[in-house]
């Protein structure tokens, strides 16, 4: 029965110059369900949601609430509408304190004048009820990523939104956050709200999803129950084709020293006497993938950014193809041996408004074959962008001239990968580099890493995901509080294991040399 379904939209269009986003997409949401929305980067899941929300207006179709039609032209609208929204990448003011970040544009005044404690009171309410810890009167600026996404529900609890959506929750959590974060919509799912959820990760519909909307290319595929479905069917409907979840590897074969990293010290920003790095040493080879495995926030930002010229040690020193760069600058250490895929790529792999073709050719664009006398050279860019984008299968509805701020974030991240890999560094540093891709996209994205291995590349990878570290690594270094507390390879560990040490349960394993 319609009775059934608290969200209808029905046949939704909605276009792009140079691509049609939604192609009669058709979405039924039942009330009190976790719906998961599982589709590529670029497939328009997200695009779908933004029309939700009342962000963007379609150009056909039409969205019910209870069966009966309603026009959802702003936030605003979807807000009255009981809809509420955690977008992929939180929009929250970052000097505001938590508490006034929550209440922005939903104040309880008087005379002008904003009762906080009244919200306070309200929202402490919210917190107690749902299990929700979070100190309101910190600015956001100093909490962590996951206090940032608790920030952002509480946003849509405050507002009593009855429907919930989620934009890839879980891309910039921690594992334990991330199965928090399952617990808490399981509770919201009892409580009689109802959630759609955004998510590449397969293992995540599995557990916390009731149903699932599959999307390819702009286009409905299928809903299906959960309980009827495994991974497999689930990629194979995404994606289109079988896919690979666990790549065979060729026996790692070790060459010469390319990295080497000697009692590095880095201190921390903040006044504390704990450094961010503690006098850390190791070497990556030739020919092998070494990864630096912990929960966020021990000191991989900081070790990356050591490495790679963004941020100046304390203590120790770094060599690259045995040539000291402790204090050499950027371009040097990228000239002579690194490529790096940065953890935030929006703050240090892109210039967004910039189109995708100077993008591919941020690090480049001097060369000889990107410029004639000191000017740039458009038609080699624009050439070179358009194969980059075909060998990556990088979606963007102009290719080459789409401004980079209106792609995908998956896409937007195999197009740094895709210039990265193709510069042909001796070491690739590579900062999560499947956040936020699709389990086809992941399976391309391991498979060139390893192929870049068996080529004698020598690969330092940071992850959080521990399936991906499990399935790529050579070696396993884990990280915890600054320190490397044991060494690894896949075969001489488990998931459980690496878990125990990440959280500083147990240190002091290492592989013998």
């Amino acid at each position: 029965m319609k009775d059934d379904y608290i969200i209808e939209m029905l046949n939704i269009t909605k276009e792009f110059p140079g691509i049609k986003a939604n192609d009669n997409v058709t979405l039924r949401l039942k009330r009190g369900e976790i719906h998961a929305l599982l589709g590529e980067n670029g497939a328009g899941k997200s695009t779908l949601m933004s029309v939700l929300f009342g962000l963007y207006e379609p150009e056909k179709g039409e969205i019910r609430k209870n069966g009966k039609r309603v026009k959802i032209k702003t936030p605003n609208d979807a807000t009255s509408l009981g809809i509420g929204m955690v977008h992929q990448h939180f929009r929250l003011v970052e000097v505001f304190t938590v508490l006034d970040n929550i209440i922005l544009g939903a104040e309880t005044t008087f005379f002008g004048f904003i009762k906080r404690k009244k919200s306070k009171e309200k929202l402490e309410s919210i917190m107690k009820k749902y299990g929700i810890s979070l100190d309101l009167y910190k600015k956001v600026e100093d909490i962590t990523v996951g206090m940032q996404q608790k920030a952002e529900i509480l946003k849509m609890l405050y507002r009593d939104n009855e429907i919930l959506i989620f934009d890839e929750p879980t891309a910039v959590l921690t594992h334990n956050e991330t199965k928090e974060l399952m617990k808490t919509m399981k509770s919201f799912r009892n409580e009689g709200k109802t959630i759609l959820f955004i998510t590449h990760k397969l293992d995540e519909i599995m557990e916390v999803s009731d149903r699932v909307t599959v999307m390819r290319k702009g286009q409905y595929v299928g809903t299906v129950e959960t309980k009827d479905v495994n991974k497999n069917i689930l990629s194979e409907m995404m994606v289109g084709r079988p896919v690979e979840m666990t790549l065979r590897k060729k026996k790692v074969n070790t060459g010469n020293s390319v990295l080497s990293v000697k009692n590095l010290t880095v201190a921390s920003e903040k006044k504390s006497n704990k450094p961010k790095v503690d006098n850390v040493s190791f070497d990556v080879k030739e020919g092998e993938i070494v990864c630096i495995a912990g929960i966020d926030g021990n000191g991989q930002s900081e070790l990356t950014g050591a490495i790679t010229g963004f941020i100046k040690p304390k203590e120790g020193t770094i060599e690259l193809l045995g040539k000291d760069i402790t204090d050499s600058a950027i371009r040097y250490r990228n000239e002579l041996g690194i490529s790096h895929i940065p953890e935030d790529r929006h703050k240090h792999g892109l210039v967004l408004d910039f189109p995708l073709q100077y993008n591919c050719v941020l690090l480049s664009y001097f060369k000889n074959e990107f410029q004639h006398y000191g000017f740039i050279d458009k038609e080699s860019i624009r050439s070179y962008a358009d194969d980059l984008i075909e060998r990556y299968d990088v979606r963007s509805g102009e290719g080459a001239s789409t401004i980079t701020r209106s792609m995908s974030g998956g896409n937007q991240q195999k197009a740094i990968i895709g210039r990265e890999i193709d510069r042909n560094k001796a070491l690739i540093v590579a900062v999560q580099p499947t956040r936020g891709l699709d389990v086809g996209a992941i399976e391309g994205i391991h498979r060139t890493l390893i192929e870049e291995r068996d080529k004698g590349k020598a690969i330092l990878l940071f992850s959080l995901e521990l399936s991906e570290v499990m399935n790529l690594s050579d070696r396993i270094l884990v990280i915890h509080e600054g320190k490397i507390k044991g060494e690894f390879t896949p075969e001489s560990t488990n998931v459980a294991e690496l878990g125990l040490y990440m959280s500083g349960a147990k240190e002091g394993k290492f592989l013998d040399k």
